[in-house]
Order: structure tokens, then C-alpha cells, then sequence
């Protein structure tokens, strides 16, 4: 089974556990978000700021996307649980498919 919980026998030691575990995904979800604004407010000043140049803000701003891409996913998708290996999969397989897409186009375009 992809989800198999621990189960001692003491409700109690299970009770426990879970909170404990609960507790710990709450703590990381509420770091990365805060990770998020810290981000999000780092690529706002990127572009507010007028002396740096067009061709580093928009890779810095596409560089940050994609961490706040992977936080969302692994963090408040909960892609980091196990049982999750095939969504993954599918997901990163259609991360490639995109890429290699937008590589072709922009390939044909520019040469």
C-alpha cells in the first residue's frame, strides 16, 4: 500500500505521532510560505529597481518562478509524501514535454 500508517496498538503513542507529525508539516508550510514572500518581494524589487538590466531581471524573475513552483509542489501539494511517486512522474514527464516544446519553437523562431 502507498499510504501505510504506523500502528502500535496504543492510541496514545499513535495520537502522538500524528500530532507530532502534523505539527512538523505545519511548521514547513508555514516557512516556505513565508520563503514565497520573501521571493515574491525579492523579484518586485528586481524590477522596481531601474538600473539593472532587462536581460538579468527576466531570468532572475523565471529563476525565482520555478522555486516557488517547486516549494508549491513539494511543500503545499505534499509531493514530498511518499505514495506519490507516480503523480511525480506524470508531472515531470510533462515538465520535459513543455520544455522540450518551447525549445523546439523557440529553436524554429530564432534560427
Amino acid at each position: 500500500m502507498a499510504n501505510q500508517q504506523t500502528e502500535t496498538g496504543n492510541s496514545r503513542v499513535d495520537l502522538e505521532y500524528r500530532r507530532k507529525k502534523n505539527a512538523e508539516d505545519m511548521k514547513n508550510q508555514v516557512v516556505t510560505f513565508a520563503l514565497m514572500i520573501v521571493l515574491t518581494i525579492i523579484a518586485f524589487l528586481a524590477v522596481i529597481y531601474g538600473d539593472i538590466s532587462g536581460y538579468f531581471v527576466v531570468p532572475f524573475i523565471f529563476l525565482l518562478a520555478v522555486v516557488q513552483v517547486v516549494f508549491q509542489l513539494y511543500y503545499f501539494m505534499h509531493m514530498s509524501h511518499k505514495g506519490h511517486e507516480a503523480v511525480a512522474l506524470f508531472l515531470y514527464s510533462g515538465v520535459l514535454v513543455a520544455f522540450l516544446t518551447v525549445l523546439t519553437f523557440v529553436t524554429i523562431v530564432w534560427w
